[in-house]
């Protein structure tokens, strides 16, 4: 378990924090998500390493690895606040549907698509079906 731990701090935080940045900021581009990206992964595992090699020290793996995500997510939101301004933007339309508030409020893209595709249908259908298993069977 502690390896799963130290293996999600080093590539799900950042990609995590790399995903909502660029889902929920409409200037973020794809050089500055490559990059934060990169930056969250090397510093989540630079952690693990000083753990490991004994300059850094915690009470436990799992305490490694809560510090580990942490600081990877907080690099990534540096770094890509840092380089977004640096690289040029895509246009609104081809963040249309993607990024929040660039889609107007009555334009929603599950409105697009066929009707088994619609996301608060399958949202939905997945509470029903998480509430319906969580009901103990003797």
């Amino acid at each position: 378990m502690n390896y799963i731990q130290a293996l999600f701090s080093m590539f799900n935080a950042p990609l995590f924090a790399t995903f909502i940045v660029g889902m929920f900021w409409k200037r973020m581009t794809a050089w500055a998500g490559f990059w934060s990206l990169l930056t969250g992964t090397l510093g989540a595992l630079a952690t693990y390493l000083l753990y490991k090699a004994g300059v850094l020290n915690f009470n436990s793996d799992l305490e490694e690895s809560f510090w580990g995500a942490g600081i990877a997510f907080v690099l990534v939101l540096i770094v890509a606040a840092a380089l977004t301004p640096l690289t040029s933007p895509k246009p609104d339309d081809d963040l249309r549907g993607l990024v929040y508030g660039v889609t107007p409020s009555g334009e929603l893209l599950a409105e697009r698509v066929a009707w088994y595709r619609n996301p608060t249908l399958l949202g939905a259908i997945a509470v029903i079906l998480a509430v319906l298993f969580y009901i103990p069977v003797f």
